[in-house]
């Protein structure tokens, strides 16, 4: 059972508990600098009793758009304290999003955190009547800083603040957070205190952390995973270390040495194309050793290694896999991952390689976790785990995954349509994927509703599950299956173009200083393109292969508006911004 009622109480719970010197811990011309809990808590009463003295009254909206940092942390608690609403912002929308959501949850306040963002908001500013003030996180000379909140502090007392809290409730709304969505206008999910707090509270077992461990963050905060996490994370008394930026992680790993952080799929590949990179670069015995590993790793059974593969993989860990952990900081005891699918190829390797991915399933609606593989209720691969505490799922008829329980939102703010069509009479949320139990316990996902589609002939394509095969290769970076209502599926895809120099090098040919678009029209390029489809098809039926490709010179990119800032797949964008290459394939 939590002690705290209402989220402003996590770091109070911290400070009675496990009082920390470094909650939060931001590097700062190239040292670490850390926050205690008694100053956090502090800083965010006097930002209280700043917004309080600028005329914010409980149920008012204050919006914030900003990578991670500790302001971000302490702006959150200390809007909660007064009663009000934040809305966070990804940083990385366009202005007609962000014109739309200033105007829908009508916010008072816009925090940004640098020059770009500014000028974003101001470029709109004019157009959202409800905005009264700008303020920035770095200081700059186009917008005030937002010290200037925290300075107006004087005019009320904290006992003001105390006052606000005490009428603050469990069930209350703490957060609007607007899903970026993959067609239309995003929906303001409204998450309550008590969604939130549930999602802690059934979190704490799952993760492997507590008050002597160290967390880094990197994924966006704005998110409700990683900000759930922070959340949790300050209950057990972690400290939580900024990532200088997305650039920097790798650096950032090996300093912090952490013991626990949070990643999406994408970056998980990434850091396995790395690792592969560095296995190629090697000679003779330890080159044999790696493949060795590699091999055993791939055909890892977490539930029924015999004796003689647990010995060889004490081998392999000693003398391969050690290098990876020691990559990694050394002290990985876990990655949690969601937003997206991860391979379970990936997954395999990774735990047999003593470094777990937990991967867990939830949605922004259901604040976010459902389920989580983990050490207390088991992992199993190529599945997204078992049940969190208080939750329920069951499958409808048609395969789609129902969840209800406290961590279920309140509903889309301004959206009463929206609501009704997706949280039914009895309480059921309708999430839109399709999944299945295995054993009864874990859950598998296997599409969205909504992207699977039939060809003419009537056959029903599974996408997602399709991609997430294609991309084990180590010749694709993205793909995209195609084909609703064609005669046969095919697929968009980019390339690995790192790979795709260092594989023509190795074969004689001459790819170095060509560009993308000139790797894509190589006769031996396209045809080594197609033999690796048309190996990875083999493992689906006839009708499920994948008879054409268009190769494509550049990534699916959020700035681009073919991903979402979670880095979904905006299907519809990317079909409409190749409709030349998807003419050619099935014309």
């Amino acid at each position: 059972m939590l002690t705290a009622e209402r989220l402003f109480e996590v770091p109070d719970h911290q400070l009675k508990n496990y009082p920390n010197s470094a909650m939060f811990v931001t590097k700062t011309a190239g040292i670490w600098v850390p926050i205690s809990t008694s100053d956090f808590i502090e800083r965010t009463m006097n930002v209280a009793r700043g917004l309080i003295s600028m005329g914010i009254q409980a149920g008012d909206r204050v919006a914030v758009a900003s990578s991670n940092r500790l302001e971000w942390n302490i702006l959150d608690i200390a809007v909660q304290k007064t009663g009000a609403i934040l809305v966070p912002l990804y940083p990385n929308i366009s202005e007609n999003d962000y014109r739309f959501i200033l105007n829908d949850c009508a916010a008072k306040i816009c925090i940004v955190s640098n020059q770009e963002l500014a000028d974003k908001i101001s470029n709109i500013r004019k157009d959202v009547p409800s905005l009264e003030h700008l303020f920035s996180f770095d200081k700059l000379e186009s917008i005030p800083h937002w010290s200037y909140i925290e300075e107006q502090r004087t005019h009320t007392d904290a006992e003001l603040v105390f006052e606000r809290m005490k009428q603050v409730k469990n069930e209350d709304l703490v957060t609007i957070i607007y899903t970026s969505g993959t067609t239309g206008n995003p929906k303001g999910v409204m998450l309550s205190h008590q969604n939130l707090l549930s999602n802690v509270e059934a979190c704490i077992e799952p993760i492997p952390a507590d008050n002597h461990s160290r967390v880094l963050t990197f994924l966006p905060i704005c998110h409700v995973y990683e900000r759930m996490l922070h959340y949790l994370y300050m209950y057990l008394g972690c400290s939580v270390y900024f990532a200088e930026s997305m650039d920097t992680i790798g650096d950032n790993i090996k300093e912090v040495k952490p013991d626990v952080f949070s990643a999406v799929p994408r970056l998980i590949e990434k850091v396995f194309d790395k690792i592969m990179a560095k296995g190629e670069e090697l000679n003779g015995v330890k080159k044999a050793l790696f493949y060795w590993a590699l091999n055993l790793a791939e055909n890892y059974d977490n539930v029924n290694a015999t004796a003689v593969f647990k010995f060889k993989l004490g081998i392999a860990r000693k003398l391969i896999f050690s290098k990876w952990q020691e990559a990694l900081g050394g002290n990985v005891k876990a990655i949690a991952s969601g937003s997206a699918a991860l391979q379970p190829r990936l997954a395999r390797i990774f735990l047999a390689a003593d470094i777990p991915i937990l991967e867990g399933y939830g949605l922004t609606e259901t604040s976010p976790v459902v389920t989580v593989n983990n050490f207390v209720t088991g992992i199993r691969i190529g599945t997204v785990g078992a049940l969190i505490e208080g939750v329920q799922v069951k499958i409808a008829g048609d395969g789609e995954i129902l969840v209800k329980g406290p961590n279920v939102m309140m509903g889309y703010y301004n959206n009463e349509e929206a609501t009704n069509e997706v949280i039914d009479n009895e309480g059921w949320f309708h999430t839109g994927d399709i999944g299945e139990f295995q054993d009864d316990k874990f859950l598998k996902i296997t599409d969205r509703k909504k992207e699977i589609f039939k060809t003419s002939g009537g056959k029903y394509i599974v996408p997602q599950a399709m991609e997430n095969r294609f991309k084990e290769s180590r010749f694709i970076e993205q793909i995209m299956v195609i084909g609703e209502g064609e005669k046969f599926p095919a697929a968009f895809v980019v390339p690995n173009f790192a790979f795709a120099k260092e594989w023509a090098h190795r074969h004689g040919l001459h790819f170095e200083s060509m560009s993308n678009e000139e790797i894509i029209k190589q006769t031996a390029f396209i045809d080594r393109m197609d033999q690796e489809i048309a190996e990875i098809n083999q493992v689906f039926g006839n009708w499920e292969q994948v008879k054409k490709i268009a190769l494509l010179p550049t990534e699916f990119t959020i700035d681009g508006g073919e991903l979402t800032p979670t880095l979904k797949l905006k299907r519809k964008k990317i079909l409409e911004k190749y409709q030349e290459g998807y003419q050619k394939i099935f014309s």
